[in-house]
């Protein structure tokens, strides 16, 4: 196997905290009563970060404006020169931070809404907080940054994406990235509720080509779910390539939910300086390059092209992250999409799945833990 090349994107999840309670969130399940890295730790794993060759990190959580040292990271980050994102709900983003960001050195804000409706908005954030995410809307372009709007696309909101694309060119947004949910964490354990049917991603897909064809319309990036592909997308660009993820507690991870994988020790970043942990543990190292790979993924002619798709996903879906992803029609657990994706038909009638939707709250996340 080659060796890695660095790790040029630094995601720094700064805590886990967050006043919003989403049902589709990445955030582990059992994420309640984490311990956090205190300052001096995060400085220093963005000083090791540069020096492996990192140019972006992004900020991030849970809600990054929940940490009081927001402004310090930002501006280390900016004198060592990364590019620097701050995603973020809004809250807490005030006039104040706003200016103090911008002083640190901050790029750039990618802002997240749940809907284009403050009834929906709200309903799945379960908080009340679409007029203060418009009100930090405006409050970013008076800064000076270009508006980037985040809105993760599911079954409950993707019959609203004409207006949420026009509540998005009314902010001014430069850029929209509509993502469908991906399933993973809490979005995996809602899924029914999440998943669209096939009518719906497609009325979407059409009325965000209608869109693009609009000289008045932002930049759209559309991210379609991987359950309605026939073939995995590349996991992160590869697994331990380009993408370290430093959790709030100091775990380092090849993407955000790789802490679910059974069999492999991540470590920690209290104990163990990025260097090593990039080229020479064990939990970077077991799905790189493709000598891990079983069949179907070891012959296939583009391995070297998704590079056998999701650990994560496969975990989930097939009980055993060295499987091939089954989202791929050559996986032999590819039945397990299919079924998801029939239920998602069968529930476009109107009757709702028999679990309820569980939103993400530290009670919720305790009570699953103790599963």
């Amino acid at each position: 196997m080659n060796a890695p090349g660095p790790p040029l994107w630094l995601l720094a999840e700064l805590t886990y905290r967050c006043p919003l309670h989403c049902a589709f969130c990445y955030n582990p399940l059992g994420f309640a009563d984490g311990a956090e890295l205190p300052t001096e730790d995060w400085l220093r794993v963005l000083r090791e970060a540069r020096a492996l060759g990192a140019v972006q990190c992004g900020f991030s959580g849970g809600e990054p404006m929940l940490r009081d040292d927001l402004e310090t990271l930002v501006a280390e980050a900016h004198r060592l020169g990364y590019y620097t994102n701050l995603l973020t709900s809004g809250i807490g983003l005030d006039e104040r931070r706003m200016a103090a960001l911008r002083e640190s050195g901050l790029d750039h804000i990618q802002l997240s809404f749940q809907d284009s409706t403050r009834e929906v908005n709200d309903f799945l954030s379960s908080t009340r907080t679409f007029d203060l995410k418009r009100t930090v809307a405006a409050s970013i372009k008076r800064h000076g940054y270009p508006m980037v709007l985040n809105v993760v696309v599911h079954r409950l909101n993707i019959d609203h994406v004409d207006r949420i694309i026009a509540m998005a060119a009314e902010l001014g947004a430069e850029y929209l990235e509509l993502a469908n949910a991906q399933y993973y964490a809490w979005a995996h354990l809602n899924r029914d509720h999440l998943l669209p049917s096939r009518a719906q991603l497609e009325r979407a897909e059409a009325v965000v080509a209608d869109w693009r064809r609009r000289a008045d319309a932002p930049r759209i990036y559309h991210v379609v779910p991987d359950y309605y592909e026939s073939r995995p997308k590349r996991c992160m660009n590869g697994w331990g390539a380009v993408f370290l993820t430093v959790t709030p507690d100091g775990t380092a991870l090849p993407c955000h939910t790789a802490r679910m994988l059974p069999g492999l020790a991540f470590p920690n970043v209290r104990d163990t300086g990025l260097r090593e942990i990039w080229y020479d543990s064990e939990g970077f190292n077991r799905y790189r390059g493709d000598d891990w790979m079983r069949e179907p993924c070891r012959s296939c002619p583009e391995k070297t092209q998704d590079l056998g798709g999701c650990r994560c996903q496969a975990y989930l879906l097939a009980g055993d992250p060295a499987a091939a992803d089954p989202v791929c029609t050559r996986s032999p657990d590819r039945a397990q999409v299919d079924a998801a994706i029939a239920r998602a038909q069968i529930t476009d009638d109107g009757r709702p799945p028999a679990q309820p939707l569980l939103f993400r709250t530290p009670k919720a996340s305790r009570a699953l833990a103790g599963r």
